[in-house]
């Protein structure tokens, strides 16, 4: 890091060239106690009137017998009222990064340091309902784009002194902050280093979203499955920090990553701690219900049309004639033409302003789904196991990607392979879900087999076993490890 030099005129000659003379760079020559300084802030990221509020009150101190620069900085810090940062501004890289942090730090004549104040008024969307996580009940919080207020969200929940928070940044060109959330007393020490080092081994010309940091954390690259989550609730990562978990929030993203995420994680949700643990668990038995149809019924449908139909009772089988009869299409083709038709309106509706969203679901309703029946383009039975597929997806959102890669997957293998082809689809997507994430077997805790597979795996127990059994990644066994 190159340090501050000890001319304020150099300083300031620096940090204008540095910006390119950009028009929001402020800086004002002030006197205080007899010493040349300067204000120096980024507008709409500092507050100029909080600054001037500070200092004009104390901007008059009487001009000290000998005071110099390094005089001034070491009365400010150690003997008067000034609200200043406990550290100070010692090189030119910490002085770009508590400006654009918001921050107003003043430059001192004859001293190679500066101190900063605390005067940020960034505006920022308020803290308000996630838009990806519903839930009926539970706080109804979600995570902001900034970093400080997101960490602030969830220490108002762990109100302990385990919850240690450090930040770093992070892309060439935005030095992009986070934060790195862990409970020092939980979380395992292995983990917490070998992701400080990956975070720390990871090389992005720009950071925008928690999202990229993915492929630098996750399981390996040909792992459909990345053994990693994210939450737009505060609730639910104060919860996985009570796990031992560690959450990475980055600026300007409102979802944090969770680390490790198990595969039986992804058909949870914060509605399930406050119901009943029959109701909880039988939830839980209908996404994993929901999932293998998304995956897997259009393409059982196609295996069973094309190579058995003697497997098809006989009135569903007569319709299924009936409906091929009519369209041009061999079934396999079909079926793939109706998923490909489904994911672009997805698209449409997702991508779209809002106020269009209702034309988008009216045009594929009617338009799309009943004239092209009319038409013989499509065949009432596809579009119905398409549709029942599609809607079962939506009960695990978190596997939203997986799921619809794995549909068209075993479409084909099915389509074209017969049984044979979804045998081997199958012994495929079981190869990519075991294995470890992040040193931990990402089928815990069903494979292997562990008591938290009945206290809070694919079933729950009530909070009267959970209060009593407490769980964190600490007390996976050493040898579980791969």
């Amino acid at each position: 890091m190159e340090p501050l030099s000890k001319s304020l005129e150099e300083n300031l000659d620096w940090l204008k060239s540095s910006f390119g003379n950009t028009a929001d760079c402020y800086t004002k020559k002030i006197r205080i106690a007899g010493v040349e300084c300067a204000i120096c802030l980024m507008e709409g990221l500092g507050n100029l009137e909080k600054t001037w509020e500070l200092l004009l009150k104390r901007i008059g101190i009487q001009p000290l017998l000998g005071m110099n620069g390094e005089k001034l900085f070491s009365y400010i810090m150690e003997k008067s009222d000034y609200p200043t940062d406990k550290m100070p501004v010692e090189s030119r890289e910490d002085l770009v990064f508590r400006l654009t942090a918001g921050m107003t730090v003043i430059l001192l004549d004859g001293c190679n340091k500066g101190f900063s104040l605390t005067t940020q008024a960034m505006a920022y969307r308020s803290v308000s309902a996630p838009s990806t996580e519903g839930n009926v009940r539970g706080s109804q919080e979600g995570f902001t784009e900034l970093v400080r207020v997101n960490v602030s969200l969830i220490r108002r929940l762990i109100r302990t002194t385990d919850l240690c928070v450090e930040y770093a940044q992070l892309g060439q060109r935005t030095r992009t902050e986070y934060a790195l959330c862990y409970n020092q007393k939980l979380v395992p020490p292995k983990l917490l280093e070998e992701t400080k080092e990956k975070l720390k081994k990871a090389e992005l010309p720009f950071l925008l979203d928690s999202a990229y940091l993915i492929p630098f954390l996750r399981r390996g690259p040909f792992h459909l499955f990345s053994g990693m989550g994210n939450t737009e609730r505060p609730a639910v990562a104060a919860a996985k920090l009570c796990e031992g978990k560690i959450i990475i929030l980055v600026n300007g993203s409102p979802f944090a990553l969770i680390l490790p995420t198990f595969f039986a994680e992804h058909f949870e949700s914060l509605d399930d701690y406050s119901t009943t643990a029959l109701f909880a668990s039988t939830i839980r038995l209908l996404k994993y219900t929901g999932f293998f149809l998304a995956i897997l019924l259009p393409a059982v449908y196609v295996t069973a049309v094309r190579f058995l139909p003697e497997a098809v009772p006989y009135q569903l089988l007569t319709t299924i004639a009936k409906g091929e009869a009519d369209t041009p299409f061999p079934i396999t083709m079909e079926m793939l033409m109706v998923l490909v038709v489904l994911e672009i309106i997805r698209e449409a509706g997702l991508r779209m302003p809002k106020q269009l969203g209702h034309s988008v679901s009216l045009v594929a309703a009617v338009i799309i789904g009943d004239t092209a029946v009319k038409a013989g383009i499509m065949s009432v039975p596809v579009i119905a196991v398409a549709a029942i597929a599609a809607i079962a997806t939506y009960v695990i959102p978190s596997l939203y990607e997986q799921v619809t890669l794995l549909r068209f997957g075993f479409v084909l293998l099915g389509g074209y392979l017969g049984v044979a082809g979804l045998a081997a689809g199958l012994f495929v997507l079981v190869a990519m879900v075991c294995g470890d994430a992040q040193g931990y077997p990402y089928t815990y805790p069903i494979v292997p087999w562990d008591k938290g597979m009945v206290r809070d795996g694919i079933f729950r127990s009530s909070w009267k076993v959970l209060a009593k059994n407490d769980y964190s990644l600490r007390d996976i066994k050493q040898e579980d490890r791969h």
